[in-house]
């Protein structure tokens, strides 16, 4: 029989043959290498027997559904080194997340960090045996009795939720059993570097009202290089953590009587604005126009723009004056008002309408972090309102803006462009129609992307942007929405050059997204060392003597004059001491003073990653770093 392969060429197997035999036949080192099959774009067992005309596409652990399959056996071999060490446990479920997996069991005797040790031997010593894992389905009563036998309650309840006509099937490998729907690897000796890393409470089925069970998270690499590589990112991490670095640098605080809310203080407040000054003048430039909404409208508004369906219970509600009220939890609703306030022609479209509106959203306090995940934040939102035939040019735009000012940071960024969600509203042919624009837009930039199914916002199709810091780690960021949607429902209008009434399309679209979590970001992209134009302070001036205290006060006053941000240590402390004390408060630039500066008008320099660069004037040294100032740039 024939099939057919990615690059469109047709295998020749016999009948009968699977996955694997195919992969062999094309050669020894790709059946070697793969660990798992897509059949008809099915990801499937290599064990999986092929059909005349199948299309098959082998998968080795250079693709991202090789790695999954990899981590999710590892999660198998996890449970059965548990049910081997703990035979009374009784396992949940098992799946992979990014860099690993975890496995939520129930023990009866407690287990913590300190029995890793034994498990991981017992892990190891599965993986050595090298067994077969083979896939075997039941039906639904034989399922059930089969679980019930090994005392499996967790995994009786998952059978009995399953629909009525969905295929049971069960992974073998040595005398362990376990309900998965797969694949997985051939053979556990495939695993080659694993760790277990951490443990948590969990409750079964994330339902606080169930028993809380016991969540093993593990991660696990194709290779021991790849492995450790990961473990010195985490290690780097956590330097650059931004909850303790924004605590050492004073830039904001985390207090128990507002949890979710952060407290910005005044060395963040100046980092803060000076990301907000940044974001103005360029919208200036770019000829947006900049609103205020009101941060709590009535109900009805919020039901007419369908938040009130989608995201009430994320939302923030009270009663004023016996009327229902939300917090607004996005700044779109209110921006649909003022475009009503005044009618609209067609020569004053595109109108570019931004707002930093503080939002709130009502976020679980277990998934609450820093300032990555919070409940009122100031999102930089702007919409715009356009004509059909502006579109492109303006989703364009929008690019254009987007990428210099992630360039600005350093960051490189990949993007993804998100099509319909099951959850959503409008008709077929304006989500088709908007889905086609972002794609017309995407590909006559040249821009690559990736299409990330059903992850559209519920009113339309949108463009995201996923910034990559310094070490690696991806952030969502970015996003540029495009919606037929909204200006239906608020029945927005504009006159045409026909003089008839049409619909203007709106986008939506943000660059920071979160003001709060891009500082956050930016904090531990940088480790806290902010670029001079955004350091909460840029100089400090460190007088060596009593003397020469006059002469800092004086040099602070001139930078302060020209808009530098400059401080003076006049602690009667050794200069070792002061040097050290700016260093690890990450200021840019360290000026010493002694008698020999203070009597040559002079300045003696250390810049942050450099050391000592020499002396220098004064005004040489204000204007090396106005122009550092003025021109944003990074070192």
């Amino acid at each position: 029989m024939n099939i057919s392969l990615k690059n469109g060429d047709l295998l020749q197997v016999d009948d009968g043959a699977t996955a694997y035999d195919a992969a062999l036949k094309i050669s020894e080192g790709l059946a070697r290498n793969a660990v798992a099959a897509k059949v008809n774009g099915a990801l499937k067992d290599l064990s999986c027997k092929l059909c005349e005309g199948d299309a098959l596409e082998l998968v080795t652990l250079k693709d991202a559904e090789g790695l999954d399959v990899y981590r999710h056996t590892c999660s198998h071999v996890l449970a059965q080194a548990l049910k081997t060490i703990y035979p009374t446990c009784k396992l949940a479920i098992g799946p992979t997340i990014e860099n690993g997996f975890y496995y939520d069991v129930d023990f009866k005797t407690p287990i913590s960090m300190e029995d890793f040790e034994k498990i991981e031997a017992e892990m190891k010593a599965i993986i050595k045996s090298n067994l077969p894992i083979e896939r075997f389905t039941l039906p639904r009563d034989e399922a059930i009795a089969f679980m019930k036998r090994y005392h499996e309650t967790y995994k009786v309840e998952l059978i009995k939720d399953l629909p009525a006509d969905a295929e049971i099937s069960f992974y073998k490998q040595g005398t362990f059993v376990d309900l998965c729907r797969g694949p997985h690897l051939p053979s556990t000796g495939k695993i080659k570097a694993f760790k277990l890393v951490s443990i948590a409470g969990a409750y079964w089925r994330g339902d606080e009202k169930k028993k809380m069970l016991t969540r093993i998270y593990g991660t696990a690499f194709a290779k021991k290089e790849e492995m450790e590589e990961y473990f010195r990112r985490l290690e780097e991490a956590k330097k650059r953590d931004h909850i303790k670095l924004g605590r050492e640098l004073k830039l904001f605080a985390l207090l128990p009587e507002g949890k979710g809310f952060p407290f910005f203080l005044p060395n963040g407040m100046i980092l803060k604005n000076k990301l907000i000054d940044y974001w103005r003048q360029l919208h200036r430039r770019e000829g947006y126009v900049e609103v205020q909404t009101p941060m709590i409208m009535t109900r009805s508004l919020w039901e007419n723009s369908g938040h009130w369906d989608h995201y009430k219970d994320n939302m923030y509600t009270t009663k004023i004056d016996g009327e229902d009220y939300a917090v607004k939890p996005m700044n779109c609703p209110g921006g649909m008002l003022v475009y009503k306030l005044a009618p609209h022609s067609y020569k004053d479209l595109p109108i570019r309408m931004g707002e930093l509106g503080l939002v709130h959203r009502h976020e679980k306090s277990g998934q609450l972090h820093g300032l990555m995940r919070v409940r009122c934040f100031t999102q930089d939102d702007a919409h715009i309102f356009m004509l059909p035939e502006q579109i492109t040019a303006e989703i364009k735009g929008v690019v254009r803006l987007i990428d210099e000012v992630y360039s600005l940071f350093g960051f490189k960024y990949y993007v993804e462009l998100s099509t319909r969600p099951e959850d959503s509203m409008g008709s077929d042919e304006d989500w088709e129609n908007a889905t086609n624009a972002l794609k017309k837009a995407l590909e006559e930039l040249k821009l690559p992307y990736i299409v990330n199914e059903g992850d559209g916002a519920f009113y339309g199709p949108k463009i995201d942007f996923h910034l990559e810091d310094c070490i690696g780690r991806t952030w969502q960021c970015g996003t540029i929405q495009l919606d037929f949607q909204m200006p239906q429902r608020f029945d927005l209008e504009y006159t045409g050059e026909d003089g008839e009434k049409h619909r203007p399309i709106m986008i939506h679209r943000v660059i920071f997204g979160s003001i709060e979590r891009f500082i956050g970001i930016l904090i531990e992209h940088y480790a806290g060392k902010f670029p001079v134009w955004l350091s909460p302070v840029q100089v400090k001036v460190l007088p060596i003597t009593d003397r020469a205290a006059d002469y800092a006060v004086s040099l602070v006053e001139e930078m302060e004059k020209v808009g530098l941000r400059a401080e003076a240590d006049l602690r009667k402390e050794k200069i070792g001491r002061k040097i050290l004390d700016a260093e690890n408060e990450k200021v840019p630039y360290k000026l010493i003073i002694g008698d020999k500066e203070m009597e040559s008008g002079s300045v003696s320099v250390r810049k942050r990653g450099a050391g000592d660069i020499g002396s220098m004037t004064k005004d040489d040294f204000i204007a090396l770093v106005v122009e550092e100032d003025e021109n944003k740039v990074i070192f």
